[in-house]
């Protein structure tokens, strides 16, 4: 957003002593992001009016002409030109030696200096609109256009070298603020609420505006018909019917203060609107009246309505919508354009000027859904106070009566259903000085923010009670957090004292935690190529419904994102399988995971007594995703059988015990830790995936308490020197009972050979019914030397036996 700096002095007189680099600095300290300042004088510098004294053909050029021109220097300078229209005696924008313009209107400014223009030479450039950056203030007819502004301004008398700057009301500072600190101070986005805040800055009088009762009596007007359909989607409707106005022009002073701020003039009606709008953020419109029937309303529009915008765009307009209409159509969409055939034109002789508070949610989805972005939807969106249209008014009818000083009001009309209500926060002067850090009381708290349309009454004690202004209580302004961040950015953030913290240092620390932390969260994406993923710390309460959580065990939120998202997660499964459902539009096999806090009924004081904060523990979960269930079960099984190894832990155990509320009734196994168990593993049952909308792809979650895993210290390390002798690896298959369990099955063998491996299961017809078949892979070694074919035939023999004891066999 632009702002004028001598717009600003309109309503605060600043500081004579004051530069751009500390209003700059001030501003950006204490309310919004100054992203730069601008002194238009500067840009203007050696560009100056000239009176063209005589006009002559150019000796080697049709389209150039040498002009003799006054530039205020008592001598006639020569300047050749392209320009269509060149006449002696009028009065011309002269770019001297040293100017910067911008070629044709194109490209990067460039620096003038004396030259030859085909033989001749030319003392500087008379200049285009565009060259100068005039071109909403002088639009050019045709190319080669020249600014006449003795045709331009004929109400005005030009002197020989004046500067451009002076004469065009351009010697002005433009500050441009960075819209995204504005998202939440709707009260800024004019230039009445940046002069408020730096009338309290610099402890300067703010001064009042017009009201709108000086002009007109409100009882006297006929009532103008006004409805608003839906309580829903407007609070507030407002309008006000004159006669006696035209297409003119507005004077030169409001062309260029709305020109300074990125608005183009158009002609006094519209420029009048705009005006408004960059004094109190409130944006207004202005119908023809004659093309009015029967009053104007606030409606939804109906399903397929059309609607010409002004720019032309054509819209099939939903229910979602809002309109301005009258009794036969709409007339424009509301809080974003008016229409093409509705607004002012040039055979206007009355007008009808609207005023509307809106809901912000509804304006904000219309122009996502259109695609339009204009200064009335920025400042409709964030959330306008009802009670600042009246100031709208009256900067309206001070302006009007200065602009069609004919004119009369004729009816007027004001429907107010719900007007904003201000915000009441209750504070201590306590709890603001043990926050702040330093001592405050109820009187220079009152001094702060008094200036900023705060009002204090005390109660009890130290208590007080803050009355909020309208427009800070739009979303802005209604915790006691908020009044303390008021309170300490008038005082200036650089103006409390570093206090740095304690910290004894009083050996190196090896943070074997936090290591692991990284470790596991690198195996996983490096290795097990999973894909780490971040979820808020909140669960939707459909899927812990869906994933059997009891929603009554969670913590709730006193202030929610959402109804549905109250709840913090007590675990990231619910997280994770939202993000599967999410990603399974867009890949067929994945896999993803999240090492992150977790949050259980209780109270924790990690640093100190005083801080209060809910049961946590850190928690890894990890999802599998595709189309073949047993490949996943027995792939995540793999990856925790690894990561032991990988980041230094004590291996993880597998039995069952205990089924999670999501899991499939067979495929699962809990995860054990030193013998405690720490988390579960498995398939993702049928109804888990039905109720959250997994039709075609099966899911395996691993998720386990990482908090209570403790890396090895390094010092525990042991050396173990590569084999003498080469290992032998051997398969051998039995048949077993379909319930036997693979910890039984190993169990007889371990410790007999090096290590032992699952190669596969099979069932079939050659297998009998309740039976399966298991390949087992064994290694074999000696340290004495190399195996024999008699000793591993032997070993392998010693083998067999063990696992017929536990009821494996050859026979089918």
């Amino acid at each position: 957003m632009l702002i004028s700096y001598k717009w600003l002095n309109t309503y605060v007189d600043l500081p004579q002593d004051l530069t751009m680099e500390d209003l700059a600095y001030d501003l950006t300290m204490r309310t919004v992001e100054v992203e730069s300042t601008t002194d238009l004088r500067e840009k203007y510098q050696n560009i100056v009016v000239g009176i063209i004294r005589k006009v002559s053909p150019h000796p080697d050029a049709d389209r150039l002409r040498v002009c003799l021109v006054d530039i205020g220097r008592g001598e006639d300078v020569q300047i050749v030109c392209g320009g269509s229209n060149l006449i002696e005696g009028h009065a011309v924008i002269c770019s001297l030696p040293g100017a910067r313009v911008v070629w044709h209107g194109e490209g990067e400014p460039v620096k003038i200096s004396e030259s030859k223009l085909r033989g001749v030479d030319s003392y500087g450039m008379i200049c285009g609109a565009s060259e100068v950056g005039l071109s909403d203030l002088f639009p050019a007819p045709e190319d080669h256009h020249i600014v006449d502004l003795t045709e331009s301004l004929p109400q005005m008398t030009f002197r020989a070298g004046d500067n451009i700057a002076d004469l065009l009301g351009l010697d002005d500072f433009i500050i441009e603020i960075e819209n995204k600190s504005l998202t939440n101070r709707p009260d800024l986005w004019g230039h009445y609420g940046i002069a408020r805040e730096l009338a309290a800055i610099y402890h300067r009088p703010l001064k009042a505006l017009p009201d709108a009762g000086d002009f007109f009596d409100k009882d006297e007007l006929e009532d103008f018909p006004l409805s608003i359909e839906d309580p829903e989607i407007c609070h507030r409707f407002l309008a006000l019917h004159l006669s006696g106005v035209d297409d003119r022009k507005s004077p030169l002073w409001l062309q260029t203060s709305l020109m300074k701020v990125g608005i183009r003039p158009i002609n006094a009606l519209v420029d009048w609107t705009n005006y408004m709008m960059m004094v109190t953020g409130v944006p207004t419109h202005a119908y023809d009246e004659d093309h009015i029937v029967g009053g104007l309303k606030v409606r939804r529009a109906e399903e397929g309505e059309d609607l010409t915008l002004l720019d032309g765009k054509e819209l099939h307009l939903t229910d979602k919508d809002i309109v301005i209409a009258d009794e036969d159509k709409a007339l424009g969409l509301a809080g974003c354009m008016g229409g093409a055939h509705d607004s002012i034109q040039a055979s206007t002789k009355e007008t009808v000027l609207e005023i509307a508070n809106f809901k912000p949610q509804m304006i904000r989805k219309t122009a996502q859904r259109y695609g339009i972005r204009t200064e009335a939807s920025q400042r409709h969106e964030k959330g306008l106070d009802t009670q600042r249209m009246d100031q709208t008014l009256g900067v309206a009818m001070a302006l009007f009566r200065e602009l069609f000083p004919e004119a009369k009001a004729l009816a007027y009309s004001d429907l107010t259903l719900e007007e904003t209500r201000q915000e009441e926060v209750k504070i201590s002067m306590t709890w603001l000085s043990d926050r702040l850090g330093r001592e405050v009381d109820g009187e220079e708290v009152e001094a702060l923010l008094q200036p900023l349309g705060f009002s204090l009454e005390k109660e009890e004690d130290d208590h007080y009670r803050v009355l909020v202004p309208s427009w800070r209580s739009t979303g802005d302004v209604s915790l006691p957090d908020d009044i303390l961040e008021e309170v300490a950015r008038m005082i200036g953030y650089e103006n409390f004292d570093l206090k740095a913290p304690r910290i004894a240092l009083t050996k190196a620390v090896n943070q074997r935690k936090e290591d692991l932390d990284r470790a596991i969260r690198e195996f996983l994406a490096f290795q097990a190529g999973a894909y780490e993923i971040m979820t808020y710390p909140w669960s939707r309460e459909e899927s812990l419904s869906a994933m059997g959580m009891a929603e009554e065990k969670c913590l709730t939120l006193a202030q929610p994102p959402a109804p549905n998202q109250a709840k913090l997660r007590r675990s990231l499964a619910a997280n994770l399988m939202d993000a599967v459902v999410s990603n399974v539009r867009f890949y067929d096999r994945f896999k993803i995971f999240e090492l992150a806090q977790v949050y259980e009924p209780g109270e924790s004081h990690p640093s100190e007594e005083a801080e209060t904060l809910p049961l946590m523990h850190r928690e890894l979960c990890l999802a599998l995703v595709g189309q073949d269930a047993k490949d996943l079960f027995y792939e995540g099984k793999g990856i925790l059988e690894a990561m032991p190894r990988a980041v230094q832990i004590d291996p993880l155990i597998f039995r069952q015990e205990t089924k999670p509320s999501w899991a499939d009734n067979n495929a699962w196994v809990n995860i054990f830790y030193r013998g405690k168990s720490i988390g579960s593993m498995g398939l993702v049952s049928n109804m888990v995936k039905r109720d959250m909308d997994l039709k075609y792809h099966d899911a395996c979650l691993v998720c386990l308490n990482v908090e209570v895993l403790t890396p090895f210290d390094s010092r525990s390390n042991r050396y173990q020197s590569l084999p003498l002798y080469p290992h032998v690896f051997q398969d051998i298959s039995l048949v077993f009972d379909e319930g036997m369990a693979w910890s039984a099955i190993i169990k007889p063998i371990v410790g007999k050979v090096e290590s032992v491996s699952f190669v596969d299961e099979y069932r079939g017809d050659q297998i009998p019914q309740g039976k399966k078949s298991i390949t087992l892979r064994v290694e074999l070694a000696s340290d004495e030397g190399t195996l024999t074919n008699a000793q591993i035939n032997e070993k392998m023999k010693e083998i067999r036996e063990s696992l017929e004891e536990v009821g494996g066999s050859n026979r089918f």
